[in-house]
């Protein structure tokens, strides 16, 4: 019933109608708006909360794991990258193992948050994704680019774990023991510095908002997301215990890098320039380099595990297809097996594939588009065909539906 001044009143507050913005009429009573939005925070915390706190407790089962042991996973979904690996292995054991001791003694160990660099489509994103599984722990993936300074048009970096919370049904407690995988973390970089007034909100602002919650803070969360809901009420969270994974390709880092090792060499001597390998600047890779590109000290420090990806070969291209768990090809081979039809891929149409990728300097994410190309008239015609019950795709296939396709003409230069 809306506001007419008929003289009625909340039965909960005793609040007139000319004081609510709104009063619901039931039989024999009335209740505002007010205390509507009350009584559906107790029912949820007191009812629904109880029932919830016993399946997030058994969803949410973390396993302790030995370093070697995480690598062994991660090898069966991304192929390569053992430095980066090892790496985050060492880190996500060294923090949950952290976690587990008891809050006794001087000495208190601070958490290691961890940074991945490299290009687009050597697996970042896939390696926190796999580690997430494996630990069994509440994992939300952000992207960087969509933050802005506190006030401005945007979402704000509380919002990073809002995704957190969503993750693993509210549960605070399990989302303190989470993993967050910021991507795009590069996107943010500070921009060159210039005479401009304007403020430099989505660059440095942002990388100023995101020093506490990294370190480690109370933190007081929207918990559907915070500029469309103002009227929510917030729930604290503490950052401690919540392992950060910041991933981005820092694209042109590798000059800074090349800059940095040429300017170490004194004399005339040219031994040390030898020694560096030119086609794998990224393994040199250090955090005077981040902080000439862009990202401030403060949030450097914040991130004291430092590794790279490398650029991914032929013979890693191949292996993509054929070798992880989840690969490429066996997607492919179980959509077909849907329709009765054995899929087959000859070696050289593999080899023809993973080089093409290669040429068009894609990543891993390039042998999807290859594949979906090469095989979307085998996709449209083989379901309609009761007769076929296998398929082989071989070189020649691919060269022909490729061509048709035109995507040649894309090609991006290495």
């Amino acid at each position: 019933m809306k506001k007419n001044k008929t003289g009625y009143r909340c039965s909960f507050c005793g609040k007139s109608d000319a004081d609510a913005m709104m009063l619901v009429s039931g039989l024999e009573g009335h209740i505002c708006e007010t205390c509507v939005e009350q009584a559906q925070r107790i029912v949820q915390e007191e009812l629904h909360g109880q029932v919830s706190k016993t399946k997030k407790a058994s969803a949410f089962k973390f396993q302790q794991l030995r370093p070697k042991q995480i690598k062994e996973h991660l090898d069966k979904y991304v192929i390569g990258q053992d430095d980066a690996k090892k790496v985050l292995a060492v880190a996500v054991y060294n923090h949950y193992k952290r976690l587990s001791q008891p809050n006794t003694g001087d000495v208190e160990i601070e958490k290691s948050n961890i940074l991945l660099v490299g290009r687009t489509g050597t697996g970042k994103t896939l390696l926190a994704k796999s580690i997430s599984k494996l630990l069994n722990v509440p994992f939300a993936i952000v992207d960087a680019t969509i933050f802005t300074e506190a006030g401005y048009v945007g979402e704000d970096v509380e919002s990073i774990l809002s995704r957190l919370l969503q993750a693993c049904d509210y549960d605070v407690e399990a989302a303190e023991r989470g993993i967050v995988y910021i991507d795009e973390i590069d996107k943010i970089a500070r921009k060159q510095d210039n005479p401009s007034i304007t403020r430099d909100v989505s660059g440095e602002g942002v990388q100023q908002a995101l020093l506490k919650m990294l370190e480690g803070a109370d933190v007081n969360v929207p918990p559907q997301g915070g500029r469309k809901h103002p009227e929510q009420k917030l729930v604290k969270i503490n950052t401690e215990k919540i392992l950060f994974i910041c991933g981005g390709a820092f694209d042109g880092i590798e000059k800074l890098i090349a800059r940095r090792v040429n300017t170490q060499v004194i004399g005339y001597s040219n031994e040390a320039k030898d020694k560096v390998d030119r086609e794998q600047l990224l393994q040199y890779i250090n955090h005077q380099d981040l902080k000439s590109f862009g990202l401030i000290p403060e949030l450097i420090g914040r991130m004291p595990v430092l590794t790279y990806l490398e650029p991914l070969d032929l013979e890693a291209m191949k292996s993509i297809l054929v070798a992880p768990q989840n690969a490429l090809i066996k997607q492919y081979q179980k959509l077909f097996e849907l329709e009765g039809i054995a899929l087959k891929f000859t070696d050289d149409a593999v080899e023809y594939i993973a080089q093409k990728a290669l040429d068009y300097n894609l990543g891993a994410r390039g042998l999807r588009s290859l594949c979906e190309s090469i095989m979307n008239d085998a996709m449209y015609e083989l379901p309609s065909d009761e007769t076929i019950k296998s398929f082989t795709l071989d070189k020649a296939y691919c060269e022909f539906h490729l061509s048709k396709q035109k995507l040649q003409k894309f090609q991006v230069a290495a």
